[in-house]
């Protein structure tokens, strides 16, 4: 299975091409490491928006659109920048849907789509330090940051009665500003927090961090970590040691392994992540199922909407070049123009080579704010009977 998810190029999606040229775009997700079960279906999304070009004839007078896939492994940079520099320099790719993990992502960033003039547009990479950083124009994500996700989930804290919390991290960016925002917001409410301690992935034990975190105490344990590594292990010990029997769960503990790994315990917890409720949410989740996988996993709507905007930025500059379609992908995203859901992607593609303006609302109802991320709205998750159910969208 792990060949087939890792398989380079997506032949589904470039059999029985006439044309002799394609445009190659780089799909980097974390296909092993701590998210490795959510980036399947954020894949599936992805491509799901290629395979809809292709079928409408591809862009720019016929060019058909190549998947080349790539491991970032969510957490070692050094893969995630020798995958990146591959795609650039050997593949070729005239774009890049990613990276996933937000330290990966800013240094595939720093170290080679600046250096090289490359677009990326990331659906799940959401740091809050991402925001500020020096991406001369080339860098977009269509996941809103953790800044957002911060106070809202704060605010769900204080509607469900929670007065403390104890908050543990994943130690790196993405956990650091992730914990950081929720804490940060939730003081402003008028909540404490009695901790806040990292916690290191791929360790066997974690008896360590949750007697300190039992110590200091809460009303809940906030895990901020990633749903296949060590947030899973804080949990379960946490749960085994009877020191938290309900936690909240931001972005990177969603997802249907979670509740399948820790069972009926679980049961109760909430948390967050991006969604919409938007009349395109529902048109991808039918398109999604058609083709076979969960439109609503998390993150594979950003990663159809992501690959989206690549494709017509593209179309709108009339270049399949970096350095002439980046300035187009905010004008695609947001009005004035008609609105293009899922499903319309071809229609969207005759509008802009026919001069036309288009306003992108896809999978997310997306609209970009500068620097160039996603406004964003999200899903109020809770594990109900052993999965993970939205009760509302925020």
């Amino acid at each position: 299975m792990k060949k087939l998810l890792m398989a380079t190029a997506a032949v589904a999606l470039t059999a029985g091409m006439a044309q002799s040229e394609t445009v190659k775009l780089g799909v980097i997700f974390g296909f092993t490491g701590p998210i490795e079960s959510l980036t399947p279906t954020m894949a599936a999304g992805a491509e799901l928006a290629m395979e809809e070009v292709n079928t409408a004839g591809g862009i720019l007078g016929g060019q058909m659109i190549e998947s080349v896939r790539g491991d970032s492994t969510c957490v070692d940079a050094g893969a995630a920048t020798a995958v990146a520099d591959k795609m650039i320099t050997s593949d070729k790719v005239s774009g890049i849907v990613g990276a996933d993990c937000s330290g990966v992502t800013g240094a595939v960033l720093q170290n080679v789509a600046v250096p090289n003039g490359m677009v990326m547009i990331s659906p799940s990479a959401t740091s809050p330090g991402l925001s500020t950083v020096d991406d001369k124009g080339l860098f977009f994500r269509t996941a809103p940051s953790d800044a957002r996700e911060g106070a809202v989930l704060a605010q769900i804290l204080q509607e469900r009665g929670i007065n403390s919390i104890a908050i543990t991290y994943t130690n790196n960016d993405f956990g650091k500003g992730q914990s950081d925002a929720i804490a940060t917001s939730f003081k402003e409410l008028g909540g404490e927090v009695t901790i806040v301690s990292a916690h290191e992935d791929g360790k066997g034990d974690y008896s360590a961090e949750v007697g300190a975190l039992a110590s200091a105490g809460g009303d809940l344990l906030v895990v901020a970590g990633y749903l296949d590594q060590g947030g899973l292990g804080v949990i379960q010990g946490s749960l085994d040691s009877g020191a938290f029997d309900i936690f909240g769960l931001p972005n990177g503990m969603i997802g249907d392994s979670l509740p399948q790994n820790v069972g009926p315990d679980l049961d109760g917890s909430f948390g967050t992540i991006a969604g919409s409720d938007s009349e395109g949410a529902g048109i991808f989740q039918e398109i999604a199922t058609a083709k076979g996988f969960d439109g609503s996993s998390a993150f594979s709507s950003e990663s159809y909407d992501a690959a989206a905007l690549l494709m017509l930025s593209m179309q709108a500059a009339g270049s399949n070049k970096p350095g002439d379609y980046g300035s187009k992908v905010m004008d695609v995203a947001n009005a004035p123009g008609e609105k293009i859901n899922p499903g319309e992607l071809g229609k969207a593609l005759e509008i802009l080579a026919n001069g036309g303006e288009i306003d992108y609302q896809g999978a997310t109802g997306v609209e970009l704010i500068e620097p160039g991320e996603s406004a964003g709205s999200f899903r109020e998750i809770e594990v109900i009977d052993g999965k993970m159910t939205t009760v509302r969208f925020r």
